[in-house]
């Protein structure tokens, strides 16, 4: 039998009679179970070409699936046709012009492994097995972009294969309306076979997680919202309310107790971080877990902690500040996680992303510091609906207090005024973008950009 990693370099179609079936269709997110007609396994742009043809012979819905972490589980559907880039994998690093391409099916932890053996790094999220696409399509933000941006800010070029088939280069000298949208715009206007990233340097960082009690949750993120803006660009750091996991390096006094923390990236000379994390320690956590690391270690810390398989229910909000209000809700909901792994992360999205301007890419909320996912985790299906309960509940009690928009990333599948509200004013936009490039709306398993 031929395994799904052997795929990644055979390709081939798998359907519901093959052996494999069932483990072709699995995603990241285990709450989802969809069962396609077809599992294409793409190696180049050919092969995408040939797959599309095929569901548009068949009258079959598409969906594009690169490493799998859609929440809403859009990389597989029903009755369609799933055009899965995982064998597309090849990554290319000039590092005297500090550029990489990365093909459609590659991960940030083989990127991040590519880039850092050059000691170069481009901004990107925070768990090593989600897949390069699907970030960058989105947005793209994590622990360098305060610094650098977000990923679709160091996004040079994308090749594109398009709903009727057309291979195209997207630029701002090649089709720039079409390379306006997909930065930020999702996979909403065609299959995005590589793209050409900028790199920078970043080799050796101070990273890690601080923690304190659960009890000290609204103090710490008071400190926290006041205090990260004006630091240096140098720290990042993203918040988070979680249960301590019984594993190493965490101290088994804290294991399975409910906490809060941050997790800091420090890319300045590691001589300095003690100065920038000083004021961190003043604050008395209960553990510091910081340390010198290659950057790409950072990047798959907490691969092992969160495996395919688990089920999953999210949501997500940006916000431009965090009231008093808001951290009082924080402080209750993360005492009453209902599960181990259940947790909340607030990132920033401040200093180089607000640099870019509101309509210079899709991503619309240039003004925004913060974006803010509420994850419910748990291996056993049947505890579902409590970790998608919480999740609401938590979501309902502080949207008030965010700018009205999520990260489309971190949304599930919420319907098509949240779909609009996350674009802004870049919407109306990006419906033409897609009206000249997708007008049969074939790209439609995602967050759904109709077109005009």
């Amino acid at each position: 039998m031929t395994t799904i990693s052997d795929r990644r370099t055979a390709g081939g179609v798998v359907r519901a009679s093959d052996p494999d079936y069932d483990d072709a269709r699995r995603v990241y997110n285990a709450m989802i179970d969809r069962r396609p007609a077809a599992i294409a396994y793409c190696r180049n742009s050919v092969d995408i070409q040939d797959a599309l043809a095929e569901a548009r012979r068949n009258g079959l819905a598409v969906a594009v699936r690169g490493g799998g972490h859609s929440g809403p589980g859009f990389g597989v559907v029903d009755d369609g046709m799933v055009i899965d880039l995982s064998p597309m994998s090849a990554i290319d690093v000039d590092a005297d012009a500090r550029i990489a391409r990365a093909q459609g099916g590659v991960t940030l932890h083989e990127l991040d492994a590519a880039t850092g053996a050059h000691g170069l790094a481009t901004p990107a999220g925070v768990v090593g097995s989600t897949g390069v696409g699907g970030l960058t399509l989105g947005g793209g933000h994590g622990y360098l972009s305060r610094k650098y941006g977000l990923t679709i800010d160091n996004l040079l070029s994308a090749e594109v294969v398009l709903a009727d088939g057309r291979v195209v280069t997207a630029s701002e000298d090649e089709h720039p309306d079409l390379f306006w949208a997909i930065r930020g715009g999702g996979g909403n206007f065609g299959i995005v076979t590589s793209f050409t990233l900028r790199l920078h340097p970043v080799s050796t960082v101070v990273c890690g997680p601080t923690a304190w009690p659960a009890a000290a949750t609204g103090d710490v993120l008071r400190w926290y919202r006041d205090f990260l803006p004006a630091a240096p660009e140098d720290l990042y750091g993203f918040f988070v309310t979680m249960t301590v996991p019984p594993v190493a390096p965490f101290p088994e006094p804290f294991h399975l107790h409910k906490a809060c923390a941050i997790v800091w990236c420090y890319t300045g000379d590691p001589a300095d971080a003690g100065d920038a994390l000083a004021p961190v320690r003043e604050l008395s956590p209960a553990w510091d877990g910081t340390g010198e690391a290659p950057y790409p270690a950072l990047q798959g810390m907490f691969d092992g902690l969160l495996p395919t398989g688990l089920q999953w229910y999210w949501r997500g909000d940006l916000f431009r500040e965090i009231p008093d209000a808001a951290i009082d809700q924080h402080a209750r909901f993360g005492e009453l996680a209902p599960t181990p792994l259940s947790q909340m992360h607030i990132y920033p999205v401040d200093g180089a992303v607000h640099r870019v301007g509101t309509q210079d890419t899709a991503w619309a909320h240039r003004d925004v510091n913060f974006s803010q996912v509420i994850v419910g985790v748990d291996p056993d299906p049947a505890n579902a609906p409590a970790i998608s309960t919480w999740t609401k509940d938590y979501h309902d009690a502080v949207h008030p207090y965010s700018a009205g928009a999520a990260y489309v990333n971190f949304m599930m599948d919420e319907g098509q005024d949240r779909v609009r509200a996350s674009y802004g004013a870049n919407y109306d936009r990006l419906a033409a973008v897609k009206g000249e490039y997708d007008p049969d709306n074939t790209f439609r398993c995602n967050q759904n950009i109709r077109p005009a």
